[in-house]
């Protein structure tokens, strides 16, 4: 599935109907280059939940959590991950848990150790705004996206952020 979101405020706004699709929990991979919108995809993810603060990527924490009421969601960044085994040493067993919403950009810095994710999302910048492939990984991942088109196409009757490609 692809998606075009046309700016800032419409990757946001369609990262929030992700994060509603996901319903407070999964695995979700967030892969392209520097720039891409990893962050701020997340920042619509985390909006979903009712975080309204400022969301940084955490390059050199590794892991930035988010207690949110009952929900508890991690942002990963592996961008500066030296070797995976290093997430055994930061508690990643814990944080990959099923009973979380876990982020993570950069996952390939966290090959052969990160479990299978949930969705798989590929943000290329695409003039206007940012292009994104999603693809569902498990039975999780295909009923998040198939909430998600609805959710999205409510959305987009509302104010015409988002286009289905």
């Amino acid at each position: 599935m692809q998606v075009q979101s046309s700016d800032e405020m419409a990757h946001v706004a369609f990262g929030e109907a992700l994060g509603k699709a996901l319903e407070g929990r999964g695995r979700v991979y967030l892969e392209g280059e520097l720039g891409a919108g990893k962050t701020t995809l997340t920042r619509g993810i985390l909006r979903a939940y009712g975080y309204q603060g400022a969301v940084k990527s955490p390059t050199y924490t590794l892991v930035e959590p988010y207690e949110l009421g009952e929900q508890r969601i991690y942002h990963l960044d592996l961008y500066r991950l030296a070797d995976p085994e290093e997430l055994e040493f930061i508690g990643g067993r814990e944080v990959l848990s099923d009973q979380a919403l876990c982020l993570v950009e950069w996952p390939s810095q966290g090959a052969g150790w990160l479990p299978a994710p949930d969705l798989w999302i590929r943000l290329q910048v695409a003039s206007p705004g940012r292009l994104l492939t999603l693809s569902a990984e498990t039975p999780h991942g295909v009923a998040a996206l198939a909430q998600l088109e609805t959710l999205a196409a409510e959305q987009q009757q509302e104010c015409g952020v988002v286009q289905w490609t």
